[in-house]
């Protein structure tokens, strides 16, 4: 009984994907916490370290994205609502602009721009050279991530290529456990290690049932 009330009045999620305000609604919602982050620097509410604030922000989001876009494949098979799929290329870039922003705000704020100090940094700090290199994978897929991109490679080099996104999955958890340990804190970094280990698990399992039949 209670179900069916709830669905009286709510209206149906698959129903809600296909609408054509269903992508502008997600980019503005998607674009929230960058709103936040850019009103609170304004107003001088980061706290002591602006500049620390603003990298952790946007580098938190990015990781929060990227585990969005990588459970869009199974909640879309799971629920049976092919329609999520319209997402999956609209929050991959999403994924990227908040790592364009969190490199942004590393070079800048943290390093002044310097770019032979931020080479040096590069070389010297693993965390930031595995950062750097899971940018360098997310700019390839960025840039392929349009038809024309598709047509050009053939849709199997394309699909090869993008799944490299699971080695910058890969990345983004070295980079945030080697940020982390330093602190000695490792909280958050087992709760996104858990949630992309699911994720991964989930398509590794389908992989080998598919090629065991």
């Amino acid at each position: 009984m209670f179900e069916g009330l709830v669905s009286g009045f709510l209206p149906d999620f698959k129903v809600v994907c296909q609408h054509r305000l269903a992508k502008p609604l997600v980019s503005v919602l998607a674009l929230l916490p960058i709103g936040y982050l850019v009103w609170a620097a304004m107003l001088d509410q980061l706290g002591a370290n602006p500049a620390e604030a603003l990298v952790r922000g946007t580098g938190d989001w990015s990781l929060r994205f990227l585990c969005l876009v990588l459970a869009i494949t199974p909640w879309r098979v799971l629920s049976g609502n092919p329609a999520l799929a319209r997402f999956r290329r609209m929050l991959g870039l999403l994924v990227y602009f908040y790592v364009v922003l969190h490199l942004l705000s590393y070079s800048v704020f943290d390093m002044g721009l310097d770019l032979t100090d931020i080479a040096k940094d590069i070389s010297k700090r693993p965390f930031i050279l595995v950062g750097f290199a899971a940018f360098v994978i997310l700019s390839a897929l960025a840039l392929t991530s349009f038809n024309r991109a598709i047509r050009a490679l053939g849709g199997q080099n394309w699909r090869r290529l993008h799944q490299s996104v699971y080695i910058v999955a890969g990345l983004a958890i070295l980079h945030f456990y080697w940020m982390r340990a330093g602190k000695n804190d490792f909280a958050e970094v087992a709760v996104y290690a858990a949630v992309l280990a699911i994720l991964l698990g989930w398509r590794l399992s389908r992989f080998i049932n598919k090629n065991s039949l």
